[in-house]
């Protein structure tokens, strides 16, 4: 879900020294386009490469491991997961954060913005069934990281 804060809150957790990755970074997402879109919105998807998934879920360094992404696949890895969080916020905030943001220019455009309150309305009901934990993220971010860090040790 673009604009919930997943890129900063996983940067912070970063630099705290967790271990890390965003599945949006080149090489673990792949976009495949509909056979016949039904409109300009929804033209395709993005879905993790599995492959690439497993392997890093099949490495174990002892550190807490923090994945970031929102692909239509990432079922079929949360049997997988200690725990998945879904980070959600209103409408007005996330489309008040992806005007703003400056790090990332998704959801400056009006189709754009338009996929995003599409998630909001089909997306997110089905992040929130198959999650663990639901954090408010329009909290500060150090709030939001400080959850992230309780759910990693104790994520049951």
């Amino acid at each position: 879900m673009s604009g919930t804060g997943k890129s900063s809150a996983l940067f912070e957790l970063g630099r705290r020294g967790y271990r890390v990755v965003d599945t949006d970074d080149p090489g673990w997402r792949e976009y495949r386009e509909h056979a016949e879109p039904i409109d300009e919105v929804h033209r395709g998807e993005w879905l993790w490469v599995e492959e690439r998934i497993a392997g890093l879920l099949d490495s174990d360094d002892c550190r807490s491991l923090f994945v970031q992404g929102c692909v239509r696949n990432q079922s079929r890895f949360y049997g997988r997961f200690d725990a998945v969080v879904l980070l959600s916020a209103p409408a007005d905030v996330i489309l008040d954060r992806v005007a703003r943001r400056t790090t990332n220019d998704y959801g400056k455009s009006s189709l754009e913005r338009a996929m995003i309150l599409d998630d909001l309305a089909n997306v997110e009901p089905l992040l929130r069934a198959g999650c663990t934990h639901e954090l408010d993220a329009s909290r500060p971010l150090d709030e939001v990281v400080a959850d992230l860090v309780a759910i990693a040790s104790h994520p049951t």
